[in-house]
């Protein structure tokens, strides 16, 4: 019963803090939109029915049924047609109507406050407007992640001990567990227990696992004396490192190969103990680059989405696993949010450091998505706009009339199309998170 509740408060954590994140986004456009004087008249988080609203000066501020997006009503987001397109506006075409709904529905939100229409304000204060909800997903992304890289830290490995082999096993060899008659290691024959934190390897005091590990690599047939805390006690024991086959692994941990292709091996001083893993906190310095490796990873799987989504598809319907570093939805979130709440293997404080980099991750994920220069996402309109400013600056450069504001309604179609493919694309990724969902824990 424990678990379950655990589970259920995991998905609740990551349930509020998707609409936190979600409502900041917004707060992102709002904001800006308003110093600029555009007229808003919705504020909304999620879709579908209201369930809460209240109206606030101009603008109703509300909660609506479905919980997974948000959005702002501004006036005037359409230009009125042109006197170019009057011949076009007898057509009755699909598309071509979509067009005309849109423009008549933007001029139907103005009324007399054509002035404080969206597609009326300058270029540069238009691309703010929509450009402030990622930023605010990138600002809680930098947040969250600050609190778990400098508050909580990394997991690097410790000065204590987390693991003594029973035996030595070359690296070559293909048994990965011991057997009689195979020699027992020099870490389990100097006494070496799990959770012994060294102190000191042959007179030097040890401050990193490195450092260790360079010693014993270097001291091979050497009786090393170390110093051990056990239990809040030190102990003096003697050390031997044995001469062994190693394989040769680079600075990213993978194994370094020949001309041939073979491994390479060195032969190193071996005693067969692993560090403790712990957290490390990091210096604030560290949180811009690691948010930048998580904006260079998600813009790898937004661009390579469609060989993503139909490795998901064939993991969902067939009997293939699903990639733990592919796409999940919101659903798979919570799910994973709800199995990290659950462990008992880890501390309290792991628990909580997963959940905050689970929502670190979330923000810069919209903030990647938001940016595709697609409408109806942010990156379209600012695209728009920049196409705008650059007609205008060219018109402007060599003395030409105006070319006035871009018609985006004339994206509409587009609009359409984004919107049944992240649609089809959600439900895919809904359904493959409920009947296959990603195994992050092997």
């Amino acid at each position: 019963m424990e678990t379950v509740l655990q589970f259920v408060l995991g998905v609740l954590i990551i349930a509020v803090g998707v609409a936190f994140s979600i409502g900041l986004h917004e707060v992102g456009h709002l904001l800006p939109a308003k110093l600029f004087g555009i007229k808003v008249t919705q504020y909304m988080i999620g879709f579908g029915p209201t369930v809460f609203s209240r109206v606030k000066g101009e603008t109703e501020y509300g909660l609506k049924a479905i919980p997974l997006g948000g959005y702002i009503s501004m006036i005037g987001m359409f230009p009125p047609r042109g006197a170019n397109e009057r011949a076009a506006s007898n057509s009755t075409g699909f598309f071509q109507q979509m067009v005309t709904d849109a423009r008549a529905q933007s001029q139907l939100t103005i009324g007399l406050d054509e002035d404080r229409a969206f597609y009326k304000k300058p270029v540069w204060q238009r691309m703010i407007v929509m450009l402030g909800g990622p930023f605010m997903n990138l600002v809680l992304a930098m947040v969250f992640f600050s609190i778990v890289l400098v508050g909580f830290g990394t997991l690097q490995p410790s000065t204590t001990v987390g693991s003594v082999s029973a035996c030595v096993l070359p690296a070559t060899s293909e048994r990965q567990t011991c057997e009689a008659g195979d020699q027992e290691s020099p870490g389990a024959a100097a006494g070496l227990l799990p959770g012994d934190r060294l102190v000191s390897i042959d007179g030097t005091a040890i401050t990193s696992w490195e450092q260790s590990t360079e010693i014993i690599r270097d001291s091979a047939g050497d009786a090393l004396p170390v110093v051990v805390e056990r239990d809040g006690e030190e102990l003096d024991l003697t050390l031997t490192p044995l001469l062994t086959e190693r394989y040769v692994l680079d600075d990213a941990g993978e194994t370094v190969t020949d001309a041939s292709g073979s491994p390479v091996i060195e032969e190193v001083g071996f005693v067969g103990m692993g560090s403790a893993q712990a957290l490390t906190p990091q210096p604030i310095t560290s949180v811009p680059a690691f948010v930048g490796d998580n904006i260079v990873h998600t813009i790898g799987i937004v661009v390579n989405l469609p060989q993503r989504l139909y490795d998901v598809a064939e993991a969902a319907f067939g009997p293939g696993e699903r990639d733990p570093n592919g796409p999940i939805s919101v659903v798979g979130v919570g799910r994973v949010a709800g199995e990290i709440a659950a462990l008992d293997s880890i501390s309290l404080e792991a628990k909580a450091a997963s959940l905050l980099g689970l929502l670190g991750s979330l923000n810069v994920a919209l903030f990647v998505i938001n940016l595709v220069p697609l409408t109806p996402l942010d990156g379209g309109h600012v695209v728009a706009a920049a196409w705008e400013g650059i007609r205008r600056f060219f018109a402007k450069l060599f003395k030409r009339k105006d070319p006035g504001p871009v018609d985006a309604a004339k994206l509409m179609p587009l609009t359409f199309a984004v919107v049944i493919l992240f649609g089809g694309m959600t439900a895919l990724l809904v359904y493959a998170d409920i009947v296959k969902p990603v195994d992050i824990f092997g």
